[in-house]
């Protein structure tokens, strides 16, 4: 239920920019945002700091795209948090507290190298799906910039989760090491 809340901002976005344009969209994503951390608080008690920090994220830069009727904020809202949680990920690394460790380690148990090459896995891809947008945010028409922020994105997100899960599964310890 919580993974349909997390997406719903992103239908109304799309929706409403196939019906209106950007400006009614990103007014839309705003408070449809804002609604689902109040939802997800109420039901779950908790809301994750990356829900926050999107939100500041976005509420900010479609801010600024609404009040100065410009589309380049919202499309660099999208190059933001993905830069942002490369960031993250590289700084708890560093730090010896790997964030992805932390939130796959309590039910999975691998070596530190193998969350270590996960970790940097997934800052490549942050970093890769900036720069990807970039080059599609301001290179190609709004309309394939939409497209691929809530269809090329949530695909290519989905496809490198499910690469993820496979290379956790290959080096997840076999159940004869578990016997020995």
């Amino acid at each position: 239920m919580k993974q349909l809340i997390d997406f719903i901002p992103l239908i109304v976005f799309f929706v409403l920019f196939k019906l209106y344009d950007i400006y009614v969209a990103t007014g839309a994503l705003i408070v449809a945002s804002a609604l689902q951390i109040v939802i997800t608080y109420f039901w779950y008690k908790k809301v994750e700091k990356m829900q926050v920090i999107t939100f500041i994220l976005v509420a900010v830069f479609g801010g600024m795209t609404i009040f100065l009727h410009d589309d380049n904020f919202i499309k660099w809202k999208v190059t933001i948090v993905y830069l942002v949680f490369a960031i993250g990920l590289t700084a708890s690394h560093l730090m010896g507290k790997s964030a992805i460790k932390g939130m796959l380690g309590k039910e999975l148990h691998l070596p530190d190298d193998v969350w270590s090459k996960i970790n940097w896995a997934w800052v490549f891809f942050f970093v890769a799906c900036a720069g990807i947008n970039v080059y599609i945010a301001f290179r190609l028409p709004l309309d394939v910039w939409v497209d691929f922020k809530v269809f090329g994105l949530l695909i290519a997100t989905l496809v490198y989760t499910l690469l993820t899960g496979v290379y956790i599964y290959t080096r997840l310890p076999k159940d004869e090491d578990k016997h020995q």
